[in-house]
């Protein structure tokens, strides 16, 4: 049985979208963010890090939410979450998942916190302007590459459709969210639909309603 430390609507959203929709057996572990959890003794000798999430394969404890991604498709391969090795698809794979990881989410990282870039507070609402613009970016070049996929891949699923909503999801409340876009947004609303995608913020208690309208460009 895997074990998942989680908290709702972080980084552990797009593992647990997976572990669901491969339908493994596994456990979730709450991680209380609230009371800074995450850096408590016991859970940084599981993930030095001191953040979410951790997934732990046969006592064997994995941190960073790309990392688990790849670990549980190469582990469970039938359900074609990731491409093969050798095929044309595989570093295309790695180039999205790079992007979203250390583009994308990076700089939601900053939007999302940044007193940890400055402490003045004159400079916030700077720093706030220019991550809505570079986000806003980000968000364009996926929507273009949507325009002739059905998924981040092609015309099946992949870890890369899961991780993004996870990315989107949290991008909702820049002033041009995802759903500006309208091949981003078609591809959302049609992920918001999924029985996995469903079923897991459902239980994260993530409000889908946003994904049900039709796209605001």
């Amino acid at each position: 049985m895997y074990k998942l430390f989680y908290f709702p609507n972080n980084a552990s959203l797009a593992p647990h979208f997976l572990l669901h929709y491969m339908k493994l057996d596994y456990e979730l572990i709450l991680v209380d963010r609230k009371a800074n959890a995450q850096k408590s003794k016991d859970y940084l000798k599981l993930n030095p890090a001191g953040r979410i999430p951790t997934l732990i394969d046969n006592d064997n404890p994995i941190f960073e939410s790309a990392a688990i991604c790849i670990h549980l498709c190469e582990q469970h391969p039938q359900h074609r979450l990731i491409p093969e090795l050798g095929t044309t698809d595989r570093p295309i794979f790695f180039q999205w998942l790079a992007y979203l990881t250390n583009t994308l989410q990076a700089e939601l990282m900053i939007h999302y916190y940044p007193h940890r870039h400055t402490t003045d507070e004159n400079a916030i609402a700077g720093i706030l302007a220019a991550q809505a613009e570079r986000i806003g970016e980000s968000l364009q070049i996926i929507d273009t590459h949507l325009v002739d996929h059905e998924y981040m891949l092609g015309n099946e699923i992949s870890a890369l459709d899961f991780f993004l909503f996870m990315l989107s999801q949290w991008s909702l409340v820049v002033k041009k969210s995802p759903l500006h876009f309208t091949h981003l947004a078609n591809h959302l609303q049609r992920l918001a639909r999924h029985p996995s995608i469903r079923a897991v913020c459902n239980l994260e208690n993530i409000s889908l309603k946003p994904f049900e309208g039709s796209n605001q460009a």
